[in-house]
């Protein structure tokens, strides 16, 4: 277990500072959401390492114990939803991240990156989100971030996985441009102010929060010509606002602190292998 070493007076409620336990694994991106909130918002945490690749324990599977809907994002299953009557099409239990959250007021644990990021950020205001109520404007930011993350998962994420998952190079190739066509359509007229983040901010909002550690899987592996084309690098280097924002946020502290990408990449190769094993 670890510990983080910032001061958590600031985000006291009613004199006691909230004792906050993150469940997590370092490999993997949604859990990483987590990491990065906890980070730019200065909250002390200690943690706790969930091995991915084994059962998990009984007392894990206490605290997060639900069977997950096949198609909730999770790191058993990084790259795809598992294909139907597969081995694979079991319910999911025992996933990253969870929070347990205690202030005296609240003794609560919560499960799923998007709820506990959600979470902290409305707890705690700060320039990553505005409160509904903090300007006229506020409403409409907390939209656009909302539009931003969704577009970006439901337009760019799936074909980032599918280039990976080709071994075909010509094939890899194709769904390579597609992938670009889909930032440049998509990614690059939302980031036409970003000054560098989001919406014209110059601290990170919840719109990297979210997709940070997507952004930089993608940045990786973009080097990697096994993952996905060897031309990528110099297609994302044809937009501009797409390759400045994802520069900006490879960059930050939150993001990288917990980030290991050769680790990443190996896992990554290793788990495409076992998937394409598995599907012969």
């Amino acid at each position: 277990m670890a510990s983080s070493t910032t001061n958590g007076a600031a985000h006291a409620t009613n004199g006691v500072a909230p004792k906050i336990t993150l469940y997590t694994n370092h490999g993997c991106p949604w859990a990483q959401r987590a990491h990065i909130v906890l980070k730019e918002l200065d909250l002390p945490y200690e943690e706790v390492i969930i091995d991915l690749d084994t059962p998990r324990p009984d007392w894990y599977l206490k605290i997060n114990p639900p069977a997950i809907p096949l198609d909730t994002p999770s790191c058993i299953y990084p790259t795809s939803a598992p294909k139907p009557n597969s081995s694979n099409n079991l319910p999911k239990r025992g996933l990253v991240p969870s929070l347990k959250y205690n202030n005296d007021v609240i003794d609560e644990t919560l499960i799923e990156s998007g709820i506990v990021s959600q979470f902290l950020a409305d707890s705690f205001p700060s320039h990553l989100l505005p409160t509904s109520h903090e300007s006229p404007q506020a409403p409409f930011q907390r939209a656009k971030i909302g539009f931003f993350v969704e577009t970006y998962f439901s337009k760019v994420q799936p074909l980032m996985m599918g280039a990976m998952q080709t071994e075909d190079k010509q094939v890899k190739e194709e769904k390579g441009k597609d992938l670009v066509a889909a930032l440049k359509k998509e990614i690059e007229p939302l980031l036409a102010d970003a000054k560098p983040f989001f919406g014209g901010s110059e601290k990170m909002t919840m719109a990297e929060a979210f997709t940070a550690p997507f952004v930089t899987r993608l940045n990786a592996f973009a080097s990697d010509a096994s993952l996905l084309p060897a031309s990528m690098p110099e297609l994302l280097a044809e937009l501009p606002n797409v390759s400045k924002w994802m520069k900006a946020v490879a960059a930050q502290e939150s993001v990288t602190y917990t980030y290991n990408e050769q680790d990443v990449i190996e896992r990554t190769k290793r788990k495409l292998a076992s998937m394409r094993q598995q599907g012969k």
